[in-house]
């Protein structure tokens, strides 16, 4: 019986890791999305458009993740502000990461063109802090701001 239910309880985590991986895709269009239309089809300035895409993926997320990903009913202000922590850590983790394997590793060294783009060691390291990012982040929501 135990078995059982520890395998419930895994292929629970795995769904719900499945679900927080569709927001961070979904997240990442909007963003992109609001990105686009600020700039080029209302004209307002690139950086100012690049934050209010942040500002529109970062409530998209918030939202998904509360409402869908982790079913919680806890206090809506008192979530977002764990959520904007944890935020702020996980981009502070994944900023270290790629800092720390693109200038303090022979990864810097690394260049391989593959069709018609150049994979630098930059490129690695980004996509390595990415996944240290989502799994940092999934990990720190589920205990941190939707723990229940």
């Amino acid at each position: 019986m135990i078995k059982i239910i520890d395998n419930l309880k895994s292929r629970q985590s795995l769904l719900q890791f499945v679900k927080y991986a569709c927001v961070g895709v979904m997240n990442t269009v909007v963003t992109l999305c609001v990105i686009y239309i600020c700039k080029s089809l209302i004209g307002i300035n690139p950086l100012v458009s690049n934050a209010i895409g942040y500002v529109c993926g970062v409530i998209n997320s918030f939202l998904w993740n509360k409402n869908w990903v982790f079913k919680s009913s806890g206090n809506y202000a008192a979530e977002a502000v764990k959520f904007l922590v944890g935020f702020f850590v996980c981009y502070g983790i994944q900023l270290l990461t790629v800092w720390l394997l693109s200038y303090k590793t022979d990864l810097k060294y690394f260049e391989i063109d593959i069709l018609v783009f150049t994979l630098s060691g930059y490129g690695v390291a980004t996509l390595i802090g990415n996944v240290v990012y989502t799994l940092t982040n999934y990990v720190y929501n589920k205990i941190v701001t939707f723990r229940g």
